[in-house]
């Protein structure tokens, strides 16, 4: 196998060697002896299940034979679709043993395959009587697994089940799979993923080859470490390559991907093992969807309902995977067929809350939200959202005929209207662009917690790295609050996120994720060249390694990266495919694609149409990807020294080196850092220069800008440091450092313009600090914008200014000159509030009083001058 393949690709390849080496061995296995029931449980797990129905009917017919065997054989029929011997072998086994719990709720899941969800609750009320008549009789752990999972459908107390049931099975037998088995479904269907890998590490360190073990391990991280439920995975399908749930969870995993043919393999492999496999029917309808094909998606649900007409989960699996793929309308639509089909399964309702969240339908998806808490107050995402619903309540709103923007009421004050006025330009640039008419409000929510924000885009609160997510008509991000560690330019993320609003109401939902990201990103860049990823050192390096990933693939890219640089790269290289499509082919031939793929064309076929043949287009873009990595730096060296020169007693080797390398950016970025390290700043000023006339578009943290200001400041050339921090600010909109210096230089200089510019850059990253408001209003009072000044200063005094007397008496200058007496008078009065000796203030409130706006007060004794 390729290593550099994705996981998932390699994956599916050692499936494929593994069935075959492993059916071919099992074609020829004959035992010395005839297999007893333990021997036929361990082939059961492995995947052998035509060896236990053979074995399993032949013992069955013998009267003497274990009572283990028919269980087996249900399973097994189970397993491969053989739903109506499955039944036929159940009587069989409770008119053998009708007192067993065990086989009752083996027929619950017997009689759920045949249709008859009824008969399912019997068997669970069957099992609760049969406990409470003889409790002494099922005291085994198989028993209390059983009796503890029964439970929990009656309603039960999860925790009382956990700690009083499956505790107590699991210190009786901590071999059991069973109870591991149990409490880990248990955590899964309360969305808690930690307690659910904390019970299936334990069940493995136990049974470290159990498939089912594995399974659920898998489950409990795949929507948060990909690569460890991958690992669990292969190791599960390793134990049994037939294993049923594993295939699907990876069929499950290639929809996400967009690697449609790959999950339509396996579930042709699933399929073959169970022909009527619902799961798999499901999935099947959801390609049938992508595809735009209605008769077969029609057809895939059919045949996934045919044994169980009212199987809610079909509908359910469906609705979960469009809702994925940003299909929400389409998707709620399904959870409200599974919702009807049996209003108690509340993963159904589960889901449908939170599509109607995303769709802007808010008063509903709450409700069922809270509705769902009262049912089960251990579901860790209704709690979630129940609780949002609380802090969300206390928001402020801003609302217009185009956007609804809810925030924190404090920030809202703060920046709420520069909110208001980037998504008012964006929409303006962004639909003109993109011919588009956006007929209702767009719901943009801006939260102060990155938990908050986490709770309303993917219902539960530990999802990091995410600044903002888009599902159409609502925009969820990060506030400047949840940021501040970090600061982040939320402008940008904003123009991002809405940017996404238009193109996916523009294909109506219909794009593939690379497409979606690409053209976000590239509009940052579009709005302002400081914005958005650009091409630096490291990504030029991994484009001429040739890691470019084909533009066929690049949406699973997004899904299962090695590392999150190989995640930020996948946005990059999105944009620069989107980029190229422009430049070389132009806009109206993207806009072409998106119509297609709102009209149902499939991405390839719209590319085809639009652009190019995906083959040739891969290839163009490859080229243009190359050219632009190759002239990133002209001149420059970009080979890495070995590791035996950075050795610090090599440094006389590195010299030597270096003579032969004169423009190696690594042996110059080091020598410039030991140059510092050692204040020798004339010195180190020249080799920054150097490095960043060869890297000028440098930005974050390797720029070469922020240590040459640095070498520049404490040589006291206040000019060229201010220009050099200009180049910085002027490609870094994530730069506040610079931002300040630049502030204080300007402003010594009296550069009002100067000021402006960089109190501006300073608000896109941290508009709840006090700095920037200062400057603004100073800078603006300067020059004679007075509105701007006063709504900069009334800004200001809403965040602890450390001179509030000195804000207050400008604000009531600046309302003076406007004509504003009052509100003059009432500012200076706040100002002698909080230093009654100000005598500037002092003065104003006089000429106040003599202009007949002031009160009659007592003046205070000024202070002596100084």
């Amino acid at each position: 196998m390729n290593p550099c393949q994705p996981l998932h690709v390699r994956l599916r390849v050692y499936c494929r060697i593994v069935l075959a080496a492993l059916g071919a061995m099992l074609t020829s296995w004959t035992y010395a002896a005839a297999p007893d029931a333990a021997d036929a449980q361990r082939e059961l797990l492995a995947g052998n299940y035509s060896f236990v129905i053979e074995h399993a009917t032949a013992a069955a017919r013998d009267p003497s034979a274990s009572s283990d065997w028919l269980p087996l054989l249900v399973q097994a029929q189970l397993i491969t679709g053989h739903y109506a011997a499955a039944s036929t072998t159940m009587g069989e086994a409770l008119a053998r043993e009708p007192t067993n719990i065990r086989l009752r709720w083996l027929a619950r899941d017997v009689a759920f395959a045949n249709g008859r969800p009824q008969d399912a609750a019997n068997f669970v009320d069957e099992i609760r009587r049969y406990v409470t008549m003889r409790q002494w009789l099922y005291r085994t752990p198989a028993d209390l697994v059983v009796f503890g999972r029964a439970a929990l459908l009656l309603g039960a107390d999860p925790k009382d089940v956990l700690d009083k049931v499956f505790a107590t099975a699991q210190r009786t037998d901590p071999k059991s799979r069973d109870v591991y088995m149990a409490r880990g479904e248990l955590a899964l269907d309360k969305h808690d993923f930690a307690l659910a890998a904390r019970a299936y590490d334990e069940g493995l360190k136990q049974l470290p080859d159990d498939p089912d073990l594995l399974y659920g391990r898998a489950r409990s991280y795949i929507d948060g470490q990909r690569e460890v439920a991958m690992a669990a995975l292969t190791a599960a399908l390793k134990s049994n390559p037939h294993h049923v749930p594993s295939l699907l969870l990876i069929a499950a995993n290639d929809i996400d991907a967009e690697e449609y043919a790959d999950a339509a393999k396996l579930l042709d492999d699933v399929v073959a093992i169970n022909p009527v496999q619902p799961d798999a029917w499901a999935y099947r309808a959801v390609l049938a969807h992508l595809r735009y094909d209605n008769e077969g998606e029609a057809n895939a649900r059919a045949t996934a309902l045919k044994s169980w007409p009212t199987n809610p989960r079909v509908d359910f699996l469906i609705g979960q995977k469009l809702a994925q793929k940003y299909r929400f309308a389409e998707a709620a639509d399904y959870q409200r067929r599974a919702v009807e089909a049996d209003p108690n399964y509340l993963p159904a309702s589960d889901e449908l809350a939170t599509d109607l969240l995303r769709l802007g339908e808010e008063d509903e998806g709450y409700r069922l939200a809270q509705m769902l808490h009262e049912k089960d107050e251990y579901d860790v995402e209704a709690f979630n959202l129940v609780t949002l619903h609380d802090t969300m309540a206390k928001y402020g709103a801003i609302t217009t005929d185009d956007f609804v923007i809810r925030m924190a009421a404090p920030e809202a004050a703060i920046y709420g209207p520069r909110v208001l006025a980037l998504l008012r330009r964006a929409k303006t640039t962004l639909t003109a662009k993109y011919g588009v008419e956006l007929a209702k409000p767009t719901y943009v929510e801006i939260f102060a917690d990155q938990k908050d924000f986490a709770v309303r885009t993917f219902g539960l609160p530990d999802i990091p790295g995410f600044l903002g997510v888009c599902f159409g008509r609502v925009v969820t991000a990060n506030g400047p609050a949840a940021t501040a560690a970090h600061p982040v330019d939320w402008e940008s993320v904003l123009w991002h996120e809405f940017c996404h609003a238009v193109t996916l109401q523009l294909t109506r939902n219909r794009m593939p994720r690379w497409l979606s990201e690409g053209i976000s990103v590239y509009e940052e860049r579009q709005a302002d060249p400081a914005c958005g990823m650009r091409l630096n050192a490291r990504y030029r390096e991994m484009i001429l390694k040739d890691e470019l990933t084909p533009v066929g693939s690049l949406s699973a890219a997004f899904l299962t990266p090695k590392t999150q640089e190989y995640l930020q790269f996948a946005y990059l290289e999105s944009s620069l495919v989107v980029e190229f499509i422009v430049s070389h082919y132009g806009m109206e031939h993207l806009r072409g694609v998106l119509v297609d793929l709102r009209d149902g064309r499939e991405i390839n076929a719209a590319l085809e149409k639009n652009v190019a043949p995906l083959e040739k287009l891969e290839k163009e873009f490859a080229a243009f990807a190359h050219e632009r990595a190759a002239r990133l730096t002209p001149g420059m060296d970009w080979e890495r020294p070995g590791p035996s020169l950075l050795d610090p007693d090599a440094s006389d080797e590195l010299a030597e080196w270096q003579k032969k390398h004169p423009d190696n950016i690594w042996a110059l970025t080091m020598e410039a850092r030991q140059l510092a390290e050692q204040k020798k700043w004339d010195e180190a000023r020249v080799i920054l220069a150097r490095i960043a006339e060869m890297n000028p578009s440098e930005k974050g943290p390797d720029t070469p800008y922020r240590p040459l200001a640095l070498a520049l400041r404490e040589l006291g050339d206040t000019t060229a440091e201010r220009a050099t921090l200009e180049k910085w600010a002027a490609i870094d909109d994530e730069a506040p450092d610079a931002y300040v210096r630049l502030l204080k230089l300007a402003e010594d200089d009296k550069d009002w313009a100067a000021v402006t510019r960089n109190a501006e850059r300073l608000l896109r990253v941290s508009p709840l600090i006090a700095p920037p408001w200062r400057y603004l209003a100073e800078a603006s009072a300067a020059t004679g914008d007075t509105a701007t000044a006063i709504t900069a200063l009334r800004t200001l005094l809403q965040l602890d200014p450390p001179d509030p007397a000195a804000a207050h008496f400008q604000l009531a200058k600046l309302l003076h000159q406007t004509g504003a007496g009052e509100e003059a008078k009432r500012q200076t009065l706040l100002a002698l509030e909080e230093a009654p000796r100000y005598r500037e203030a002092l003065k104003l409130l006089l000429e106040l009083k003599s202009s007949g706006t002031a009160p009659e007060v007592p003046a205070p004794a000024l202070p002596p001058k100084t």
